[in-house]
């Protein structure tokens, strides 16, 4: 084994169940060509709501991904997560015989900010038309937002550090810092990311009481981040699983390297302080460069948080500036999630997954529905733009507070 120091939280594998695709294949290509998929809500008890547009993953059955056993006590929520891990353990060539070699330094770490709201309606709702024998013993777990943690770590048997980052939708991003800090650490392996289910009855609810929702009901006006026209964001579900491995023991393995996680920092600013939030995004920027040892200059592409509110869409274009200097100004920037929807932990993390593919692909995917930007911005819009990607930064802020920045550097770099 490496020395502590050497040691370096790598990616070797990413695990996608998307509103544009339930497969990494099939996500990338519908990212890179700059899909909308964003369409009215179709879940049932939602029609009478106000919102009306969402990010909804549709090709998706889990009973063909989950067994029996583990469905009946979970939320589709963690449905999503044990998919999207069982994808990522695959993709990094990790089978059950690997995991019981070493299973204490396997381990997970989930983000979540929704829970399993929809698990936890349906449990009530016996509650108050049957009575309290009729609710399941699930329903004490299901809904946690630890539940999916919990569950991966069970039906994989990965037996090391596990935990649950309760930290707003920036938490996303704080997952993977945890994962590749575990690493450091020496773990060897971290299966780490989000998933989201906010589209049930009671979690639409729940959300309503954002300003920043998007009220809109047409799908391709819904959500348009750095324009005239922004009016908020539309709500998705899914998302995305990485495996975060001791870059040494991937080669080891002969498992490629796909991305070095290099850096990460995180701020606080207030809830829905969104011109304060300029001042709390670039210092976490900041702080996410000096823990990669990366000049501004380095930086070739930015996933911005992309809220869709004027006054957080100029915050963040002014924190990029503010972070990057004159590079700020040059630098391209994309939000692939205009065109799946911002699901909430999960966003950044499709964000991480996306800025992976784009380095192996040297291809910056485009932001959708957006073409008239209004902020000092090279936002990649209409189609996807051709450029050399060794370094991307992804940022992502919480309806809470929360600020975060991560730096991820193409497979191939030297010792950061």
């Amino acid at each position: 084994m490496s020395a502590p120091h050497e040691r370096r939280a790598a990616v070797t594998g990413i695990g996608v169940v998307a509103p544009n695709g339930t497969s990494t294949e099939t996500f990338w290509k519908a990212t890179r060509e700059g899909l909308n998929v964003l369409d009215r809500v179709t879940r049932e008890g939602c029609g009478h709501l106000p919102l009306k547009v969402a990010g909804e993953v549709r090709a998706f059955e889990p009973s063909a991904a989950v067994e029996e056993r583990y469905l009946v006590q979970t939320d589709r929520f963690t449905h999503f997560g044990m998919a999207a891990a069982d994808l990522a353990l695959e993709d990094a060539r990790l089978g059950q015989a690997d995991i019981a070699e070493a299973p204490f330094s396997a381990g997970v770490v989930t983000a979540a900010g929704s829970g399993g709201g929809e698990f936890g309606q349906r449990e009530l709702q016996k509650l108050w038309g049957k009575g309290s024998r009729f609710v399941g013993p699930w329903q004490s777990i299901a809904w946690f937002y630890a539940a999916s943690t919990g569950q991966i770590s069970i039906r994989r048997g990965l037996k090391g550090p596990c935990s649950v980052v309760a930290a707003d939708e920036a938490g996303g991003l704080d997952a993977l810092a945890h994962a590749a800090r575990a690493v450091h650490r020496g773990t060897d392996v971290i299966v780490a990311g989000s998933t989201e289910a906010p589209l049930a009855p009671y979690s639409m609810v729940c959300q309503l009481g954002y300003p920043e929702l998007s009220r809109v009901e047409d799908p391709e006006r819904a959500y348009r981040p750095f324009t005239d026209q922004a009016c908020g964001f539309v709500p998705a579900e899914g998302g995305a699983m990485l495996v975060v491995e001791e870059a040494a023991a991937a080669r080891e393995r002969g498992v490629p390297v796909r991305a070095f996680v290099a850096g990460h920092a995180s701020t606080f600013t207030g809830a829905s302080c969104w011109e304060r939030s300029r001042q709390g995004l670039a210092e976490a920027i900041r702080g996410a460069l000096a823990d990669a040892r990366c000049a501004p200059e380095e930086v070739d592409v930015v996933f911005a948080d992309a809220l869709g509110v004027p006054e957080a869409d100029r915050a963040e274009a002014l924190a990029i500036a503010d972070a990057l200097g004159a590079r700020g100004r040059r630098v391209p920037v994309t939000a692939p999630k205009t065109g799946t929807g911002r699901g909430y932990c999960a966003a950044p993390v499709l964000d991480a997954a996306a800025a992976v593919l784009a380095m192996e692909h040297d291809l910056i995917p485009p932001t959708p529905n957006v073409f008239d930007v209004c902020h000092d911005l090279d936002l990649v819009t209409h189609r996807a733009r051709a450029a050399q990607v060794r370094t991307a930064l992804v940022l992502s802020r919480g309806l809470m507070g929360s600020n975060s920045a991560l730096v991820l550097r193409h497979g191939a770099a030297g010792a950061s």
